[in-house]
């Protein structure tokens, strides 16, 4: 199956193992999600945390 998004995919998932090269692993999720909003302000990669449905 084709990724429909590749370069937005390709960003996001950058971020992600960057805060978890940073970071490593061991903490709580809150740690990961103020770590990964950081990462995707740097990167200037449009996101909305945390979304209510």
């Amino acid at each position: 199956m084709p990724i429909i998004y590749p370069s937005e995919s390709y960003k996001i998932v950058g971020a992600l193992f960057e805060v978890h090269r940073q970071l490593g692993s061991g903490f709580l999720e809150i740690v990961y999600k103020e770590a990964l909003e950081y990462e995707f302000k740097r990167r200037e990669i449009l996101f909305e945390r945390e979304k209510k449905i």
